[in-house]
């Protein structure tokens, strides 16, 4: 017998906001994750994105908490990202709408004035990232003495964006009897050592294989020789395929998420696409989310900053422009898409410096991904010197990291040209002309 949000024991504040947003059953997390949290106990969780897991926290916190209690801070999220704080923030005031709970949320980007403002006239939950937590905190404007539940959010994004130093300065100033919570799409060996010193006898609860994408996603690899051509086969996608209704185009560049954006904006206009990096101003990215959530424009061009910052909801197509370096962006860019039991679609371009990458995905994912042929339409591009010579680095690049040993050809080229400098340098001092390897050959 599936389970329903009445049979947790939710009060009828909570279950009347559940009802609000939309919530009819509990998705697999949050059956598995509601009852331990609400009991208590430290949970370790391992869910991909979109699949509910804000609400399997959240929920029991806002049920535990019940109402405005002193000034100080009782629960404690920290995300990796400012996106993500924010719609954490969303999700739980969502959530605690027909409660009294004082919510604020702390990142960076905007001035701290405001944000000291907030903390000062009390609070019961704080949602926060870790740079942002550590300076206010040292400025003593967070107390965290009356602290009850911890949240660690995308743990791993955390630890690859290097957030260690500050999560354990978080460690040291909260109490130590309290609840912790770990929430991670991938169980990576640095998360592993970090729930080991952060959680105290856990209960794991895990809703698939780790970093398996959600079965809803249809996935399509393309093998493209260089960037043009990726360009011209992103053109067949936007302009000819009417189910793309709503796309995230994923960069693994500033660079080259402007260039595409400047593409598309030349085919369209601002009222159909949007761009989003990090060296665009706070508001102008809050911005961008928003008129993609609302559906006033349908294109999204994004690096893998915004990747887990996004909940919109009816994502048809998630286009990989790029094969994300750091392999675990694959299936958090594409749990952008399929989300809430929806059909999506992901499509993967992949230039020859990205081969290596798009095999290690694969096996990250125990899949391997569907090839398709460039369609007849699309015209395959030269690849340029310039653009040659770079996929050609990579590559050795790659073979070096892989094989020590490896020397590369363009080791070889450079060891070559080396020693004709210096036999000319050499021919130069001696007055003699330098002597080719192949006319010594025939002597």
């Amino acid at each position: 017998m599936s389970k329903t949000f009445e049979d947790f024991n939710f009060n009828k504040q909570v279950l009347s906001a559940i009802a609000d947003a939309g919530y009819e059953t509990p998705t697999p997390i949050q059956v598995k994750a509601m009852p331990s949290i609400l009991n208590g106990q430290d949970v370790l969780g391992i869910a991909q994105t979109g699949t509910g897991k804000t609400a399997a926290y959240v929920l029991p916190i806002i049920m535990k908490l019940k109402y405005a209690q002193d000034n100080d801070i009782r629960a404690l999220i920290v995300a990796p990202t400012r996106e993500l704080a924010i719609q954490i923030e969303e999700n739980v005031r969502l959530y605690a709408k027909y409660t009294d709970l004082r919510i604020v949320a702390l990142y960076g980007g905007l001035g701290p004035k405001t944000q000291i403002e907030q903390l000062k006239k009390g609070l019961d939950i704080l949602i926060t990232t870790p740079g942002r937590f550590t300076d206010l905190y040292l400025e003593g404007h967070i107390a965290t003495k009356k602290l009850q539940i911890l949240v660690l959010d995308e743990a791993d994004k955390m630890m690859d964006m290097g957030f260690m130093p500050q999560i354990n300065k978080i460690l040291e100033v909260v109490p130590q009897k309290r609840q912790n919570l770990l929430f991670s799409a991938t169980m990576s060996a640095k998360v592993e050592k970090l729930s080991e010193n952060f959680l105290l006898w856990p209960t794991k609860v895990e809703v698939s294989l780790q970093a398996t994408p959600a079965e809803t996603v249809t996935q399509e690899l393309y093998f493209v020789p260089n960037f043009k051509t990726k360009i011209n086969l992103l053109k067949v996608f936007v302009e000819d395929d009417p189910s793309v209704e709503k796309l995230i185009v994923f960069c693994k560049s500033r660079v080259n998420a402007e260039n595409v954006y400047k593409f598309l904006l030349r085919r369209f206009n601002e009222s159909h696409v949007k761009v989003l990096h990090a060296n665009k101003g706070q508001n102008t990215r809050i911005n961008s989310i928003n008129a993609f959530k609302n559906e006033e424009v349908r294109i999204l061009v994004a690096t893998d900053v915004a990747a887990r910052g996004i909940d919109v909801s009816n994502v048809t197509h998630v286009i990989n422009f790029d094969v994300p370096v750091v392999i675990e962006d694959y299936v958090h860019r594409i749990g952008r898409t399929g989300r809430a039991l929806n059909a999506g679609k992901a499509i993967t371009f992949c230039n020859p410096a990205e081969e290596l990458y798009i095999r290690k995905v694969e096996q990250l994912i125990r899949q391997t991904i569907p090839v398709y042929n460039i369609p007849e339409k699309v015209y395959i591009e030269e690849t340029p010197y310039e653009e040659r010579q770079s996929l050609a680095r990579e590559i050795d690049d790659q073979k070096k990291r892989e094989n020590p040993d490896f020397k590369g050809a363009f080791h070889e080229k450079k060891t070559q040209n080396q020693k004709a400098k210096f036999k000319a340098q050499r021919a130069k001092a001696t007055g003699k002309r330098p002597v080719s390897s192949s006319k010594r050959k025939k002597r």
